[in-house]
């Protein structure tokens, strides 16, 4: 059982990654391949809109063709647009190998978490296995700088990519740890119409949110099309109506996607406001990152599980959603000259602790009690909503959020006050999430003794 944690962790650290792992190296990109500044967040985009639209095609194709099939395939494609992204001469081929990325990567995500629920049983043992998974996913997306400042400083930009290759291909040797597929059942099919509704109209939403206000009706009735197939039309849709159905799934994955909507925006605003109020270089705001990536991984790892053998799954969920909340309202106060201590720890420690207390059991809560048949499916819709929440949250406050001009300290100063209006607007969707979390039913399994907890985590271990 720890080789296939310790596999499926690898290739889930190397998606969260990647969705970040771009941005300190975006000025050395747009130098190296003459990006014109509209099309250079296009290398971010690409990747970041494939990944979320297609997550529920990714996630049902586990259940229908295989969790190991499925797993190699994706984690191929993400190795293979990797070399081909850190190779690329020309903005065109890195933008559509960050595209094949965010495909494989909508492939590779939601078959990890699948792996990780059928391997292990309900209870404290799935807990313990989930909790890495999530510390994992987590650190992942907030190494991301760091490790993205770090090897631009002293490698290239394309070293960010490439860098993955050597990940993949062991993975990919390690792949008879997964076991055997059992056989395919026939008739089944994938609900290609689902798919490519999910994606345009995801895709759609986020460009109308900052763009012309067509493209936003266009996402809303492409939305509105994509439940019509999924309970009418397709004979094996992304979403079995039957998995919606519980509270705990459409309440839970509702508080996903606004909290995706708060936490992946904020990786976005903080390192602006590092180098542009700040005036960090890429190293060192990669470093300033530091403090997130440890809080998260030792809050997931070690707190959360032991809290979550003594409260009430939803508790934890608004107790961590509300310490966020004080951490983004202090964020919201970061100034020009402020120091930073003030200005990044303080406010990454609650930060850090919210996200961490508040992720574990909320994927617990969505991914549980559901049947092996659908556990693909509830994977790629919890991830669904966890990514198009960040897309879609990060694309509603940056139309809301101006980037005044004006002289160099005027423009720090006026930064930092439109910053901290986002940061502000965060706390605000961050509270919402308390509220959904309170009303989240308790899980079954809370009632477990420290005993069966040392002895399942000798196993997972």
């Amino acid at each position: 059982m720890r080789a296939v944690l310790a596999l499926v962790c690898a290739a889930q650290f190397m998606v969260v990654l990647d969705v970040s792992v771009v941005n300190v190296a975006l000025p050395s990109i747009q130098d190296a391949l003459a990006f014109d500044p509209p099309d250079l967040a296009w290398v971010g985009n690409a990747y970041a809109l494939v990944f979320g639209g297609f997550l529920l095609l990714g996630g049902r194709l586990a259940d229908l063709y295989g969790r190991r099939r499925v797993f190699a395939a994706g984690l191929a494609l993400f190795t293979a647009a990797s070399l081909m992204g850190g190779l690329s001469t020309s903005g065109g081929t890195l933008i559509a190998a960050r595209a094949a990325q965010g495909l494989g990567a909508a492939v590779l995500a939601p078959v990890t978490l699948t792996i990780v629920t059928t391997t292990f049983p309900e209870g404290p043992l799935r807990t313990r296995a989930i909790a890495v998974w999530t510390a994992v996913s987590l650190a992942g997306g907030a190494a991301g700088s760091l490790i993205g400042g770090a090897l631009t400083e002293y490698l290239s930009w394309r070293s960010i990519l490439l860098v993955n290759v050597p990940i993949g291909l062991v993975c990919l040797a390690a792949i008879r740890f997964l076991g055997p597929d059992a056989a395919r059942r026939g008739g089944q099919r994938v609900d290609l119409l689902g798919a490519a509704l999910a994606t345009s109209g995801t895709v759609a939403l986020a460009y109308g949110l900052g763009g012309p206000p067509a493209f936003t009706l266009a996402g809303v009735i492409l939305a509105g099309l994509f439940v019509v197939v999924e309970t009418r039309l397709a004979r094996a849709p992304l979403i079995p109506p039957r998995l919606v159905r519980p509270r705990a799934i459409w309440l839970g994955n509702l508080a996903m996607l606004l909290a995706g909507a708060c936490l992946n925006p904020m990786w976005y605003f903080l390192t602006l406001s590092m180098q542009r109020v700040l005036d960090y270089g890429p190293l060192q705001t990669g470093l300033a990152f530091l403090p997130h990536t440890l809080l998260t991984m030792l809050v997931g790892l070690y707190l959360t599980p032991w809290l979550m053998r003594r409260a009430n799954d939803r508790v934890l969920v608004v107790a961590g959603a509300l310490i966020g909340v004080a951490g983004f309202l202090w964020q919201a106060a970061i100034a020009p000259g402020d120091s930073y201590l003030t200005a990044i720890l303080g406010p990454a420690i609650l930060i850090s602790l919210g996200g961490g207390l508040l992720n574990t059991p909320l994927t617990v809560t969505v991914t549980s009690g559901v049947d092996s048949a659908d556990a693909g499916a509830a994977s790629g819709l919890m991830n669904t909503a966890k990514q198009v929440g960040g897309g879609l949250g990060l694309a509603a406050v940056i139309a809301l959020t101006g980037e005044p001009s004006g002289g160099r300290e005027a423009t720090a100063q006026a930064l930092a006050a439109g910053y901290g209006q986002a940061f502000a607007l965060i706390a605000v969707v961050m509270a919402v999430v308390a509220v959904l979390a309170g009303a989240l039913p308790a899980r079954r399994d809370n009632a477990v003794t420290d005993a069966d907890e040392a002895a399942d985590g000798q196993r997972v271990n």
